[in-house]
Formats: structure tokens, C-alpha cells, sequence
């Protein structure tokens, strides 16, 4: 297969799966710490990670690490590549969808919330 399909088959893959769409929302008013991302989801860390690894793999989203912390942000969306195209086709199409919304009431309260604090609640 060329290489174009390979890339809009793998986006259409991330982009297949709800939790998936959402964390890539959740990430459009900047970077986040999984920590974060699993709290808005509401899902297992190892859940939230493969999703998260799928959307890297995709070329949408991009980590960095920083100590213990995974921090996420969109792929770089300045070019015209497959993936900054379905991103911008992304925020459009949900720009009024009322989860989305919801979820950005929620990162707000997660975001002020202290890291330290996050990450040792969800480890239990």
C-alpha cells in the first residue's frame, strides 16, 4: 500500500474510537498530563495509554516526558499533512457537540488540579 493510505488508514483507526476523539479534544486548548487525560476519561491508566500511543502512532498527537509524567499535545497542525487536515476537520465538526463541552467544564477544574495529587489518586 503507499504510503498515503497507510497514513489515512492509521487515522482512521484512531479516530474510530470515542474515548480516543475525546482526548484529542481534550488537548486543544494546550498540553496535558495523562494523569489529566485519565481523570477526564474516567478509564484505566493502561486503557488510557494504549488510546493515547494510537494517536501518536497516527501522527496526531505528540508526548513528552518529564520525570515520572507523560505530557501530551496535538501533532504540529502548521502543515498540510493527513493528520493536520483531520485535525482541523476534527475541531470543526465538533466545535457545538455537547460532550465535548462537557468535557471542557471538566478540564477546567482537572487542570487547576495539583499533578502530584492526580497521579496518586489514580495509582490507588
Amino acid at each position: 500500500m503507499p504510503e498515503s493510505l497507510d497514513n489515512l488508514l492509521s487515522i482512521s483507526r484512531a479516530l474510530s474510537d470515542r474515548h480516543r476523539v475525546r482526548a484529542l479534544m481534550s488537548l486543544t486548548n494546550g498540553e496535558l498530563c495523562v494523569c489529566q487525560i485519565i481523570e477526564l476519561l474516567g478509564l484505566a491508566p493502561s486503557t488510557v495509554s494504549k488510546h493515547m500511543s494510537v494517536l501518536r502512532q497516527a501522527g496526531l498527537v505528540a508526548s513528552r516526558k518529564c520525570g515520572r509524567w507523560v505530557h501530551y499535545r496535538l501533532a504540529d497542525t502548521a502543515g498540510d499533512s493527513a493528520a493536520s487536515r483531520a485535525l482541523r476537520f476534527i475541531r470543526d465538526e465538533l466545535a457545538a457537540d455537547t460532550q465535548i463541552a462537557t468535557d471542557r467544564k471538566r478540564l477546567n477544574a482537572i487542570s487547576g488540579a495539583d499533578l502530584e495529587k492526580l497521579c496518586r489518586k489514580q495509582r490507588g
